[in-house]
């Protein structure tokens, strides 16, 4: 077993993220493997991130949205349920989930998502385990836009974030997913805010500056503190 002191950090040393109050709680984890719980707000900045660590470290990477699309796979079944509760609408002509469909369904019913996330998230959760003990590697990153929402916290060891500010998460997905700014707006409310995952991380990364290159920075020094 290896016995290893983490300490809650901004390792940016941006002021924003220190007035939120990211310096702080230190705890004793003793593990076998190193869990990286990868997670922040939409647009932030998750993808950049993994594929780094997989490029840059060959790192194994856990996707929590490959995962869910499993569970929804054709013949699965949760696709089952899915259609008998919701009916043809939410399928697509080859049986294949609709999920645009199903998206506009749960995106205006809390009480509609609360009940797909049931069937869901115990799959993806299984699918963690099973592939993180599969794996012979000392450290593992396990991506999870939904950490904090969908309860899987107990399955990493350590929790990173990826932070911008809010106007920069609404730049940004305008530009990539071509939505208008209301349209933005309603995909980030509709997450977990930004500020409450930089609060319960133990890592944060600032992804607002225009140059990767500070971003990498970060990340390694997060990933080997002490060097290679």
């Amino acid at each position: 077993m290896v016995e290893r002191l983490l300490c809650k950090q901004d390792v940016s040393g941006s002021s924003p993220l220190t007035s939120m109050g990211t310096v702080s709680e230190i705890r004793i984890i003793t593990m076998q493997k190193r869990l990286i719980g990868l997670t922040g707000g939409i647009a932030t900045g998750k993808t950049t991130v993994s594929d780094y660590l997989s490029r840059r470290y060959q790192l194994p990477i856990l996707d929590a949205d490959i995962y869910a699309r499993e569970a929804v796979s054709i013949g699965s079944p949760i696709l089952g349920k899915i259609l008998q509760r919701y009916g043809d609408r939410v399928k697509l002509a080859d049986g294949a989930l609709n999920r645009k469909a199903l998206g506009d369904v749960i995106f205006h019913d809390i009480g509609e998502k609360q009940w797909l996330e049931k069937q869901i998230h115990p799959f993806v959760r299984q699918r963690f385990q099973e592939e993180v003990e599969k794996s012979d590697s000392e450290i593992i990153v396990l991506a999870i836009p939904l950490l904090f929402e969908a309860n899987l916290t107990d399955t990493v060891t350590e929790i990173w974030v990826v932070y911008c500010t809010y106007q920069e998460q609404i730049s940004r997905l305008m530009s990539r997913n071509n939505l208008s700014e209301s349209e933005a707006i309603a995909r980030i409310t509709n997450q977990l805010p930004i500020t409450e995952k930089v609060a319960k991380a133990d890592i944060v990364l600032d992804n607002n500056a225009p140059e990767l290159e500070k971003l990498y920075q970060q990340i390694d020094k997060t990933l080997f503190p002490l060097g290679l």
